[in-house]
């Protein structure tokens, strides 16, 4: 527990820098009173559905916001866990960072997926225990992330969506939604027209290192 605030600094800064946006702060204002879509939200906040979009996809890799899909719709919301989280961790800004200490947890899983050196880091930086501890913001760094999650289907395996969701849940419970609609969208996991069956669909071994 000594080392919490050092622990916590990279996932505050994402949150601080991800609220450095005067757009963003309005948007989760707007986003506190209730659900919304993004159409909703532009013309609410006089922006493009594109740059709102945008917006959403920063505060949502903060762990500041979740994604609900209904059809072909989008409804965004608060997440009010990782509020939570940011307000904690912003409680503790005046506590000095603890001197880190040598990491000893096992991550031969990650060098057993025999990826690139840089994928590899990728996954040594947003997890810990094989969990994922934040979503990174840059595309490039979460098609990783998402890469090393569609690991976690078997292949020649149909899943409902209750399933498919219980293993997103075990790796990172805050936005399992979200993680199961890019994984989707990269084609990671295909999913039957009507949404019942996934499966698992792409090179996942494919390293671009």
């Amino acid at each position: 527990m000594k080392n919490q605030p050092y622990e916590n600094q990279a996932g505050l800064l994402d949150m601080l820098k991800a609220l450095a946006d005067q757009s963003r702060l309005t948007l989760l204002r707007i986003l506190s009173e209730g659900e919304i879509t993004v159409s909703d939200l532009a013309r609410r906040v006089d922006l493009s559905e594109p740059t709102v979009s945008h917006h959403l996809s920063r505060l949502r890799a903060a762990g500041l916001v979740t994604l609900r899909m209904a059809g072909n719709q989008r409804y965004y919301c608060l997440n009010e866990a990782g509020l939570k989280r940011f307000k904690k961790m912003a409680a503790e800004i005046e506590q000095a960072p603890a001197i880190p200490e040598p990491q000893d947890e096992n991550d031969s899983w990650i060098t057993g997926l025999g990826w690139s050196a840089s994928d590899q880091q990728v996954l040594r930086e947003y997890t810990r225990g094989e969990k994922i501890t934040r979503l990174p913001s840059k595309q490039k760094k979460l098609i990783v992330i998402l890469r090393w999650l569609a690991t976690l289907f078997e292949p020649d395996r149909l899943y409902t969506e209750r399933e498919v969701n219980e293993v997103l849940k075990s790796v990172y419970a805050e936005d399992y939604v979200g993680l199961r609609r890019d994984l989707v969208d990269m084609g990671y996991l295909r999913r039957e027209r009507g949404g019942e069956k996934y499966w698992l669909g792409g090179d996942v071994t494919r390293t671009d290192g």
